[in-house]
Protein backbone atom coordinates (compact mmCIF):
# COMPACT_ATOMS: atom_id res chain seq x y z
CA UNK A 1 0.00 0.00 0.00
CA UNK A 2 2.57 2.62 0.56
CA UNK A 3 6.72 1.89 0.16
CA UNK A 4 9.05 2.15 2.77
CA UNK A 5 6.13 1.15 5.50
CA UNK A 6 4.91 4.62 5.94
CA UNK A 7 1.28 4.54 6.19
CA UNK A 8 0.22 7.92 7.88
CA UNK A 9 -0.02 9.51 4.20
CA UNK A 10 -3.19 11.02 3.04
CA UNK A 11 -4.10 11.55 -0.61
CA UNK A 12 -7.04 13.99 -1.83
CA UNK A 13 -8.93 15.25 -5.00
CA UNK A 14 -10.79 18.09 -5.03
CA UNK A 15 -13.52 19.17 -7.59
CA UNK A 16 -16.36 21.89 -8.27
CA UNK A 17 -19.56 20.62 -10.43
CA UNK A 18 -22.18 23.21 -11.68
CA UNK A 19 -26.04 22.52 -11.13
CA UNK A 20 -28.55 22.32 -13.20
CA UNK A 21 -31.94 23.21 -14.65
CA UNK A 22 -34.35 21.46 -15.87
CA UNK A 23 -36.59 23.34 -19.07
CA UNK A 24 -38.36 19.54 -19.81
CA UNK A 25 -38.96 17.90 -16.20
CA UNK A 26 -38.34 14.77 -14.57
CA UNK A 27 -40.90 13.87 -12.60
CA UNK A 28 -41.64 10.60 -11.75
CA UNK A 29 -39.56 7.54 -11.40
CA UNK A 30 -40.52 3.81 -12.64
CA UNK A 31 -37.90 2.01 -10.11
CA UNK A 32 -37.31 3.81 -6.88
CA UNK A 33 -34.02 2.45 -5.83
CA UNK A 34 -31.75 2.94 -9.17
CA UNK A 35 -33.64 6.09 -9.70
CA UNK A 36 -34.99 5.40 -12.93
CA UNK A 37 -37.30 8.11 -14.72
CA UNK A 38 -40.73 7.59 -16.39
CA UNK A 39 -39.37 10.29 -19.24
CA UNK A 40 -36.50 12.17 -21.18
CA UNK A 41 -35.28 15.59 -19.63
CA UNK A 42 -33.37 18.42 -20.45
CA UNK A 43 -31.56 20.51 -18.40
CA UNK A 44 -29.34 23.98 -18.67
CA UNK A 45 -26.35 23.85 -16.79
CA UNK A 46 -25.51 27.09 -14.65
CA UNK A 47 -21.96 28.63 -14.36
CA UNK A 48 -20.58 26.98 -11.73
CA UNK A 49 -18.96 30.76 -10.44
CA UNK A 50 -22.62 31.16 -9.47
CA UNK A 51 -24.14 27.95 -8.01
CA UNK A 52 -21.78 24.79 -7.45
CA UNK A 53 -20.65 22.14 -5.40
CA UNK A 54 -17.24 22.21 -4.06
CA UNK A 55 -16.40 18.42 -2.61
CA UNK A 56 -13.29 17.27 -1.45
CA UNK A 57 -12.92 13.52 -1.33
CA UNK A 58 -9.75 11.76 1.03
CA UNK A 59 -8.18 8.11 1.43
CA UNK A 60 -6.19 6.90 4.34
CA UNK A 61 -4.91 4.00 5.48
CA UNK A 62 -5.32 6.26 8.66
CA UNK A 63 -9.03 6.25 8.79
CA UNK A 64 -11.39 4.24 10.83
CA UNK A 65 -14.56 4.46 8.68
CA UNK A 66 -16.44 6.40 6.26
CA UNK A 67 -16.97 10.01 7.07
CA UNK A 68 -18.76 13.04 5.21
CA UNK A 69 -19.79 16.84 6.15
CA UNK A 70 -22.17 18.78 4.19
CA UNK A 71 -21.39 22.45 5.21
CA UNK A 72 -19.24 22.27 8.04
CA UNK A 73 -21.69 19.80 9.32
CA UNK A 74 -21.16 16.05 9.68
CA UNK A 75 -24.03 13.63 8.21
CA UNK A 76 -24.68 10.10 8.37
CA UNK A 77 -23.34 8.56 5.13
CA UNK A 78 -26.00 5.60 5.79
CA UNK A 79 -28.65 5.83 3.23
CA UNK A 80 -29.37 4.04 0.64
CA UNK A 81 -28.10 6.92 -1.98
CA UNK A 82 -24.88 7.08 -0.80
CA UNK A 83 -24.03 3.61 -0.26
CA UNK A 84 -25.06 2.99 -3.78
CA UNK A 85 -22.88 5.69 -5.04
CA UNK A 86 -19.87 4.81 -3.13
CA UNK A 87 -20.50 0.78 -3.65
CA UNK A 88 -20.76 1.83 -7.40
CA UNK A 89 -17.32 3.78 -7.72
CA UNK A 90 -15.17 1.45 -5.60
CA UNK A 91 -16.23 -1.35 -7.79
CA UNK A 92 -14.84 0.77 -10.94
CA UNK A 93 -11.34 1.45 -8.78
CA UNK A 94 -8.13 0.84 -11.00
CA UNK A 95 -4.95 0.82 -9.39
CA UNK A 96 -3.04 3.67 -8.38
CA UNK A 97 0.29 4.54 -7.92
CA UNK A 98 1.89 7.75 -6.88
CA UNK A 99 5.86 7.53 -6.83
CA UNK A 100 6.77 10.80 -5.95
CA UNK A 101 5.00 10.17 -2.60
CA UNK A 102 5.42 6.74 -2.02
CA UNK A 103 1.70 5.75 -2.74
CA UNK A 104 0.55 2.54 -4.44
CA UNK A 105 -3.16 1.36 -3.99
CA UNK A 106 -4.20 -2.10 -6.18
CA UNK A 107 -7.55 -2.57 -7.38
CA UNK A 108 -8.84 -4.68 -4.61
CA UNK A 109 -7.09 -2.77 -1.88
CA UNK A 110 -9.67 0.42 -2.35
CA UNK A 111 -12.60 -1.99 -0.93
CA UNK A 112 -10.75 -2.08 2.33
CA UNK A 113 -9.71 1.56 2.66
CA UNK A 114 -12.20 4.36 4.01
CA UNK A 115 -12.77 7.51 2.58
CA UNK A 116 -13.37 10.91 4.25
CA UNK A 117 -16.01 13.53 2.34
CA UNK A 118 -16.38 17.02 2.73
CA UNK A 119 -18.92 18.84 0.48
CA UNK A 120 -19.82 22.69 0.23
CA UNK A 121 -22.55 24.39 -1.41
CA UNK A 122 -22.44 27.77 -2.21
CA UNK A 123 -26.00 28.26 -2.43
CA UNK A 124 -29.00 27.14 -0.25
CA UNK A 125 -29.50 23.15 0.43
CA UNK A 126 -32.85 21.76 -0.19
CA UNK A 127 -34.11 24.65 -1.54
CA UNK A 128 -35.41 24.05 -4.97
CA UNK A 129 -32.10 25.09 -6.54
CA UNK A 130 -30.87 21.28 -7.31
CA UNK A 131 -28.13 21.34 -4.49
CA UNK A 132 -29.10 17.46 -4.25
CA UNK A 133 -27.96 17.23 -8.39
CA UNK A 134 -25.05 18.97 -7.99
CA UNK A 135 -23.53 17.32 -4.50
CA UNK A 136 -24.34 14.10 -6.04
CA UNK A 137 -22.50 14.44 -9.57
CA UNK A 138 -19.80 16.24 -7.29
CA UNK A 139 -19.33 13.25 -5.32
CA UNK A 140 -19.14 10.66 -8.34
CA UNK A 141 -16.88 13.20 -10.34
CA UNK A 142 -14.11 13.73 -7.52
CA UNK A 143 -14.25 9.55 -6.20
CA UNK A 144 -14.09 8.81 -10.08
CA UNK A 145 -10.68 10.66 -10.16
CA UNK A 146 -9.28 9.78 -6.71
CA UNK A 147 -9.93 6.06 -7.24
CA UNK A 148 -8.52 5.91 -11.11
CA UNK A 149 -11.86 4.73 -12.30
CA UNK A 150 -11.78 4.91 -16.33
CA UNK A 151 -15.35 5.45 -16.80
CA UNK A 152 -16.02 8.36 -19.73
CA UNK A 153 -19.04 11.40 -18.00
CA UNK A 154 -21.90 9.44 -19.54
CA UNK A 155 -21.10 6.32 -17.53
CA UNK A 156 -20.26 8.26 -14.10
CA UNK A 157 -23.62 9.89 -14.94
CA UNK A 158 -25.59 6.95 -14.47
CA UNK A 159 -23.58 5.89 -11.09
CA UNK A 160 -24.49 10.06 -10.34
CA UNK A 161 -28.09 9.37 -10.56
CA UNK A 162 -28.21 6.55 -8.56
CA UNK A 163 -28.00 9.15 -5.60
CA UNK A 164 -30.01 12.02 -7.12
CA UNK A 165 -32.00 11.52 -10.91
CA UNK A 166 -31.01 15.04 -11.94
CA UNK A 167 -27.20 14.61 -10.67
CA UNK A 168 -26.95 12.76 -13.99
CA UNK A 169 -27.62 16.49 -15.62
CA UNK A 170 -24.80 17.91 -13.83
CA UNK A 171 -21.68 15.90 -15.28
CA UNK A 172 -21.92 18.15 -18.66
CA UNK A 173 -21.93 22.05 -19.16
CA UNK A 174 -24.34 23.54 -21.85
CA UNK A 175 -27.59 21.52 -22.39
CA UNK A 176 -27.60 18.17 -21.38
CA UNK A 177 -30.70 15.83 -22.00
CA UNK A 178 -31.22 12.37 -19.41
CA UNK A 179 -32.05 9.58 -21.68
CA UNK A 180 -34.88 7.42 -19.84
CA UNK A 181 -33.16 4.20 -20.90
CA UNK A 182 -35.15 0.74 -21.74
CA UNK A 183 -33.16 -1.49 -19.35
CA UNK A 184 -34.20 -2.52 -16.26
CA UNK A 185 -30.91 -2.39 -14.82
CA UNK A 186 -30.74 0.91 -15.53
CA UNK A 187 -27.06 0.58 -17.43
CA UNK A 188 -28.93 2.67 -20.96
CA UNK A 189 -30.71 5.75 -18.48
CA UNK A 190 -27.71 8.03 -18.29
CA UNK A 191 -26.66 11.94 -19.40
CA UNK A 192 -25.60 13.51 -22.59
CA UNK A 193 -25.00 16.57 -23.83
CA UNK A 194 -26.31 18.43 -26.90
CA UNK A 195 -24.47 21.41 -27.05
CA UNK A 196 -21.47 22.81 -24.65
CA UNK A 197 -22.09 26.17 -23.27
CA UNK A 198 -20.84 28.28 -25.89
CA UNK A 199 -23.21 27.13 -28.25
CA UNK A 200 -26.11 29.85 -26.66
CA UNK A 201 -23.91 32.21 -25.25
CA UNK A 202 -26.21 35.01 -25.52
CA UNK A 203 -28.76 33.51 -23.09
CA UNK A 204 -29.12 35.20 -19.41
CA UNK A 205 -30.55 33.64 -16.39
CA UNK A 206 -31.80 35.36 -13.43
CA UNK A 207 -33.18 33.29 -10.61
CA UNK A 208 -35.41 34.91 -8.10
CA UNK A 209 -34.88 33.15 -4.90
CA UNK A 210 -38.71 33.39 -3.33
CA UNK A 211 -37.38 31.17 -0.20
CA UNK A 212 -34.51 29.42 0.72
CA UNK A 213 -36.50 27.15 3.35
CA UNK A 214 -36.61 23.42 3.32
CA UNK A 215 -39.85 22.26 1.00
CA UNK A 216 -42.83 20.80 2.77
CA UNK A 217 -42.39 17.99 0.20
CA UNK A 218 -39.45 16.67 -0.51
CA UNK A 219 -38.88 15.77 -4.47
CA UNK A 220 -38.79 11.99 -3.65
CA UNK A 221 -42.34 11.78 -1.89
CA UNK A 222 -43.69 14.08 -4.16
CA UNK A 223 -42.69 12.04 -6.99
CA UNK A 224 -43.80 8.74 -5.39
CA UNK A 225 -47.65 10.26 -4.81
CA UNK A 226 -48.09 11.93 -8.29
CA UNK A 227 -47.05 8.61 -9.81
CA UNK A 228 -49.40 6.87 -7.13
CA UNK A 229 -52.31 9.23 -8.22
CA UNK A 230 -51.97 11.95 -10.78
CA UNK A 231 -53.49 10.56 -14.06
CA UNK A 232 -52.24 14.04 -15.56
CA UNK A 233 -48.74 12.58 -15.16
CA UNK A 234 -49.27 9.28 -17.01
CA UNK A 235 -50.44 11.33 -19.49
CA UNK A 236 -47.73 13.84 -19.65
CA UNK A 237 -44.53 11.27 -19.80
CA UNK A 238 -46.67 8.80 -22.39
CA UNK A 239 -47.50 12.01 -24.82
CA UNK A 240 -46.52 14.83 -23.93
CA UNK A 241 -43.31 14.94 -23.13
CA UNK A 242 -41.32 12.51 -26.41
CA UNK A 243 -42.85 15.22 -28.68
CA UNK A 244 -41.56 18.30 -26.21
CA UNK A 245 -37.87 16.48 -26.04
CA UNK A 246 -37.69 16.66 -29.92
CA UNK A 247 -38.73 19.79 -30.70
CA UNK A 248 -37.19 20.91 -27.70
CA UNK A 249 -33.93 19.53 -29.10
CA UNK A 250 -34.20 21.66 -32.21
CA UNK A 251 -34.98 24.98 -30.44
CA UNK A 252 -31.92 24.80 -28.77
CA UNK A 253 -29.75 23.09 -31.62
CA UNK A 254 -31.37 26.15 -33.96
CA UNK A 255 -30.99 28.97 -31.08
CA UNK A 256 -35.18 29.55 -31.43
CA UNK A 257 -35.91 31.70 -28.58
CA UNK A 258 -39.58 31.87 -29.19
CA UNK A 259 -39.96 28.03 -29.52
CA UNK A 260 -37.51 27.58 -26.22
CA UNK A 261 -39.43 29.82 -24.15
CA UNK A 262 -43.28 28.42 -25.14
CA UNK A 263 -41.73 25.10 -24.29
CA UNK A 264 -39.65 25.92 -21.08
CA UNK A 265 -43.16 27.89 -19.58
CA UNK A 266 -45.45 25.26 -20.95
CA UNK A 267 -43.60 22.53 -19.36
CA UNK A 268 -43.13 24.28 -16.04
CA UNK A 269 -46.81 25.21 -15.78
CA UNK A 270 -47.50 20.99 -16.69
CA UNK A 271 -44.77 20.04 -14.04
CA UNK A 272 -47.10 22.11 -11.63
CA UNK A 273 -50.23 21.39 -12.94
CA UNK A 274 -48.96 17.41 -11.96
CA UNK A 275 -48.40 18.77 -8.92
CA UNK A 276 -51.64 20.23 -8.30
CA UNK A 277 -53.31 16.93 -9.72
CA UNK A 278 -51.59 14.29 -7.04
CA UNK A 279 -53.43 13.43 -4.06
CA UNK A 280 -53.44 15.24 -1.96
CA UNK A 281 -51.97 18.34 -3.70
CA UNK A 282 -48.46 19.29 -3.53
CA UNK A 283 -47.77 23.15 -3.65
CA UNK A 284 -44.14 24.35 -4.85
CA UNK A 285 -44.97 27.71 -6.19
CA UNK A 286 -46.42 30.46 -3.94
CA UNK A 287 -48.30 33.68 -4.48
CA UNK A 288 -44.68 35.17 -5.25
CA UNK A 289 -44.13 32.56 -7.91
CA UNK A 290 -47.06 33.46 -9.33
CA UNK A 291 -46.86 37.36 -9.80
CA UNK A 292 -42.96 36.61 -11.22
CA UNK A 293 -44.96 34.25 -14.26
CA UNK A 294 -47.46 37.62 -14.45
CA UNK A 295 -44.89 39.85 -15.22
CA UNK A 296 -43.13 37.62 -18.03
CA UNK A 297 -46.14 36.97 -18.97
CA UNK A 298 -47.67 40.57 -19.60
CA UNK A 299 -44.33 41.49 -21.07
CA UNK A 300 -43.83 38.75 -23.47
CA UNK A 301 -47.08 39.45 -24.83
CA UNK A 302 -46.73 42.98 -25.16
CA UNK A 303 -43.97 42.30 -27.55
CA UNK A 304 -43.85 40.96 -30.91
CA UNK A 305 -41.66 37.52 -29.56
CA UNK A 306 -41.11 36.35 -26.45
CA UNK A 307 -37.68 38.10 -24.05
CA UNK A 308 -37.51 35.55 -21.34
CA UNK A 309 -38.63 32.15 -20.67
CA UNK A 310 -39.43 30.67 -16.70
CA UNK A 311 -39.08 27.40 -15.50
CA UNK A 312 -39.97 26.61 -11.85
CA UNK A 313 -38.12 23.29 -10.07
CA UNK A 314 -39.91 21.52 -7.02
CA UNK A 315 -39.99 24.99 -4.80
CA UNK A 316 -41.32 28.57 -5.24
CA UNK A 317 -38.02 29.82 -6.92
CA UNK A 318 -37.79 31.41 -10.64
CA UNK A 319 -35.36 30.54 -13.18
CA UNK A 320 -36.00 33.18 -15.79
CA UNK A 321 -33.65 33.14 -18.89
CA UNK A 322 -33.86 35.57 -20.77
CA UNK A 323 -32.97 35.90 -24.42
CA UNK A 324 -30.03 38.03 -24.65
CA UNK A 325 -28.13 40.94 -22.26
CA UNK A 326 -30.79 43.30 -23.45
CA UNK A 327 -34.00 41.60 -22.67
CA UNK A 328 -31.90 40.96 -18.97
CA UNK A 329 -31.53 44.06 -18.31
CA UNK A 330 -34.98 45.35 -19.41
CA UNK A 331 -36.17 41.71 -17.04
CA UNK A 332 -33.83 43.00 -13.65
CA UNK A 333 -35.20 46.26 -14.04
CA UNK A 334 -39.27 44.81 -14.17
CA UNK A 335 -37.76 42.92 -11.29
CA UNK A 336 -36.98 45.47 -9.35
CA UNK A 337 -39.67 47.68 -9.65
CA UNK A 338 -41.92 45.06 -8.65
CA UNK A 339 -39.73 43.40 -6.19
CA UNK A 340 -37.59 46.20 -4.47
CA UNK A 341 -35.75 45.01 -1.41
CA UNK A 342 -36.71 46.05 1.63
CA UNK A 343 -35.24 49.57 2.96
CA UNK A 344 -32.85 47.68 5.67
CA UNK A 345 -31.23 45.71 2.89
CA UNK A 346 -28.06 46.03 0.38
CA UNK A 347 -28.04 46.40 -2.87
CA UNK A 348 -24.91 44.42 -3.21
CA UNK A 349 -26.42 41.46 -1.07
CA UNK A 350 -29.71 41.49 -2.90
CA UNK A 351 -28.39 41.28 -6.47
CA UNK A 352 -25.44 38.39 -6.55
CA UNK A 353 -23.77 36.71 -9.17
CA UNK A 354 -22.96 38.25 -12.25
CA UNK A 355 -23.48 42.56 -11.25
CA UNK A 356 -22.58 43.93 -14.60
CA UNK A 357 -26.05 43.19 -15.41
CA UNK A 358 -26.97 45.77 -12.86
CA UNK A 359 -24.84 48.52 -14.09
CA UNK A 360 -26.23 47.89 -17.51
CA UNK A 361 -29.42 48.30 -16.21
CA UNK A 362 -28.37 51.96 -14.93
CA UNK A 363 -28.94 50.87 -11.44
CA UNK A 364 -26.25 51.41 -9.27
CA UNK A 365 -28.19 52.29 -5.43
CA UNK A 366 -31.52 51.79 -3.79
CA UNK A 367 -32.00 55.35 -5.25
CA UNK A 368 -31.94 54.24 -8.75
CA UNK A 369 -34.44 51.29 -8.17
CA UNK A 370 -36.98 53.57 -6.34
CA UNK A 371 -36.69 56.42 -9.96
CA UNK A 372 -37.30 52.92 -11.97
CA UNK A 373 -41.08 54.01 -14.14
CA UNK A 374 -43.31 51.12 -14.14
CA UNK A 375 -42.75 48.86 -16.89
CA UNK A 376 -45.55 49.96 -19.95
CA UNK A 377 -47.44 46.99 -20.71
CA UNK A 378 -48.44 47.31 -17.03
CA UNK A 379 -51.58 48.95 -15.95
CA UNK A 380 -52.05 49.21 -12.40
CA UNK A 381 -48.50 48.34 -10.99
CA UNK A 382 -48.09 47.14 -7.54
CA UNK A 383 -44.92 46.40 -5.80
CA UNK A 384 -44.10 43.89 -3.44
CA UNK A 385 -40.97 45.08 -1.45
CA UNK A 386 -39.31 41.61 0.66
CA UNK A 387 -41.25 39.34 -1.13
CA UNK A 388 -37.67 38.18 -3.10
CA UNK A 389 -35.30 37.26 -0.67
CA UNK A 390 -32.54 38.18 -3.35
CA UNK A 391 -31.78 37.45 -7.32
CA UNK A 392 -28.87 35.42 -8.74
CA UNK A 393 -27.44 36.67 -12.00
CA UNK A 394 -26.05 33.42 -14.06
CA UNK A 395 -25.63 32.13 -17.07
CA UNK A 396 -24.99 28.33 -18.90
CA UNK A 397 -21.82 27.18 -17.66
CA UNK A 398 -19.02 24.47 -17.81
CA UNK A 399 -19.24 20.51 -16.24
CA UNK A 400 -17.28 19.67 -13.60
CA UNK A 401 -13.91 20.15 -13.11
CA UNK A 402 -10.31 19.09 -10.89
CA UNK A 403 -9.08 21.91 -8.49
CA UNK A 404 -5.79 21.49 -8.23
CA UNK A 405 -4.96 24.01 -5.87
CA UNK A 406 -4.61 22.69 -2.27
CA UNK A 407 -5.45 26.13 -0.76
CA UNK A 408 -9.05 25.38 -2.36
CA UNK A 409 -9.41 21.85 -1.08
CA UNK A 410 -12.19 21.05 1.93
CA UNK A 411 -9.65 18.67 3.90
CA UNK A 412 -6.35 19.48 5.28
CA UNK A 413 -3.94 17.11 3.47
CA UNK A 414 -2.38 15.98 6.59
CA UNK A 415 -5.09 15.01 8.40
CA UNK A 416 -8.03 14.36 6.33
CA UNK A 417 -10.36 15.76 8.39
CA UNK A 418 -12.50 19.69 7.63
CA UNK A 419 -10.10 22.68 7.76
Amino acid sequence: MSEGGDNKWVKLVTAQTPTNIAVIKYWGKRDETLILPINDSISVTLDPNHLCTTTTVAVSPTFHQDRMWLNGKEISLSSGRYQNCLREIRNRACDFEDKENGIKISKKEWESLHLHIASYNNFPTAAGLASSAAGFACLVFALAKLMNAKEDQSQLSAIARQGSGSACRSLFGGFVKWIMGKDENGSDSLAVQLVDEKHWDDLVIIIAVVSSRQKETSSTSGMRESVETSLLLKHRAEEVVPKRIVKMEEAIENRDFASFAKLTCADSNQFHAVCLDTSPPIFYMNDTSHRLISCVEKWNRSEETPQVAYTFDAGPNAVLIARDRKAATQLIQRLLFHFPPNSDTELDSYVIGDKSILKDAGIESMKDIEALPPPPEIKDAHKFSGDVSYFICTKPGKGPILLADESQALLNPKTGLPK
